[in-house]
C-alpha cells in the first residue's frame, strides 16, 4: 500500500454535505438560543469595574485569596493567577455610592495584607472602567464587527458569481455566530481581548473560503467533462494540503499561545482555536456545499463572449 499524502487525495468531501449542514444548522440554534437567554459573559471592559493586579513575597492558592475578599466584603470580586502563582488578578464588578473607585484598591490591598500569609503583598497596579465608558465600547465592538462583514460583503460581491458570493457570506456568519455561541454556552468571558480574535476569524475564514473558492472557479472553466459536484471535490482536495497546513501551522501558535500567554490571552486563544477549526471546516461543508445547493454550473462562471460586429444581424 502506498502511504497517504495530503498532496494526492480524492475524498468526496461534498458526499456527506447534507449531513454537514444538519449538524451546522443544530449547532447555530444552539448558539443562538444561548446567545438569547443566557447573554455574553461580558468581562469589565464592556461592564466597567475595577480590576487589580497584587503581588506576593510566595506563591498564594487562589481559594485562600477569595476567601480574604469575601470576608472583606467582596464575594463578587473574580481572581486568578495572573502570569505567576504568586501574582494575582482581581476583577470586581462596579459598586454604587460615591468614592467607591477611589478607595477600593487600598481597601481591597488592606484586607489582603491583614489576612493570613498575606504580609508583604504589593499593588502592582489598579484600574477603573467606568460603565458609560463599558457601553460605548460594546457598541463600538458591534459596530467594527458588523463594518467587517459589510466589507467582506462588498468584495465577495464584486470578486465572485453570485452563488459563490453567497457561500463565502453564509461561511463567515457561520464562523462567527459559532465562535460567539462558543463563548456564550460555556461562559467564557468575553473582553477587548476576545472582541480582537473574533474580528481575527473573520479575516482568516474569508481568506481560507476564497482560497478554495478560486480554485472551484477555475477547474469549472478549464475541465470541459465532470459534474458540479464532482469539480467541487477536485478543487477542494487540490487545496486540501494548502488549507490543513496553514491550519495546523496557525493551530500551533495559537495553542502555545493559550498555555504560555498567560491568563490575559486565554480568551483570545480559545476564540483563535475555535474560529480556526470551524473556518476549515466551513469552507468546504458551508461556502461549497451552499454555491452547490444554489445550482452552480460551468456556464454560470464561464466569461462572457462579448458582441462583435459579425456576430450581428
Amino acid at each position: 500500500m502506498g502511504r497517504f499524502s495530503l498532496y494526492n487525495t480524492n475524498i468526496d468531501f461534498l458526499r456527506w454535505r447534507k449531513l454537514a449542514m444538519i449538524w451546522s444548522v443544530t449547532v447555530l440554534l444552539i448558539a443562538v438560543g444561548s446567545l438569547l437567554v443566557r447573554g455574553m459573559s461580558l468581562g469589565l471592559d464592556f461592564t466597567g469595574g475595577t480590576v487589580i493586579e497584587v503581588q506576593y513575597p510566595q506563591p498564594m492558592e487562589i481559594p485562600k485569596v477569595r476567601e480574604t475578599l469575601a470576608k472583606a466584603g467582596f464575594g463578587d470580586a473574580q481572581t486568578q493567577h495572573f502570569g505567576t502563582s504568586r501574582d494575582v488578578l482581581i476583577r470586581i464588578p462596579p459598586r454604587g455610592g460615591q468614592g467607591n473607585a477611589a478607595t477600593l484598591s487600598n481597601d481591597v490591598l488592606h484586607a489582603l495584607q491583614s489576612a493570613k500569609g498575606g504580609a508583604g503583598v504589593t499593588l502592582a497596579r489598579a484600574e477603573f472602567v467606568g460603565p458609560q465608558v463599558g457601553q460605548e465600547l460594546v457598541e463600538q465592538g458591534g459596530l467594527a464587527a458588523l463594518g467587517a462583514l459589510a466589507g467582506i460583503l462588498l468584495y465577495v460581491m464584486f470578486r465572485f458569481e453570485w452563488r459563490l458570493a453567497v457561500g463565502t457570506i453564509a461561511a463567515t456568519v457561520h464562523d462567527v455566530l459559532f465562535t460567539v455561541g462558543w463563548f456564550s454556552l460555556f461562559q467564557i468571558e468575553f473582553d477587548l481581548t476576545v472582541l480582537a480574535a473574533v474580528l481575527a476569524v473573520i479575516g482568516y475564514s474569508v481568506n481560507d473560503t476564497v482560497v478554495v473558492l478560486d480554485r472551484i472557479r477555475e477547474n469549472f472553466r478549464k475541465r470541459r467533462k465532470g459534474s458540479a459536484q464532482e469539480i467541487m471535490n477536485l478543487s477542494i482536495n487540490e487545496t486540501l494540503s494548502r488549507t490543513i497546513m496553514t491550519s495546523f501551522v496557525t493551530l500551533l501558535s495559537v495553542i502555545v499561545m493559550y498555555f504560555f500567554g498567560g491568563v490575559v490571552m486565554h480568551g483570545f486563544s480559545v476564540a483563535m482555536i475555535v474560529g480556526i477549526v470551524v473556518g476549515t471546516y466551513s469552507s468546504i461543508y458551508i461556502a461549497s456545499a451552499t454555491a452547490l445547493y444554489l445550482g452552480i454550473s460551468r456556464e454560470d462562471l464561464l466569461p462572457r463572449a462579448k458582441e462583435t460586429a459579425d456576430d450581428r444581424p
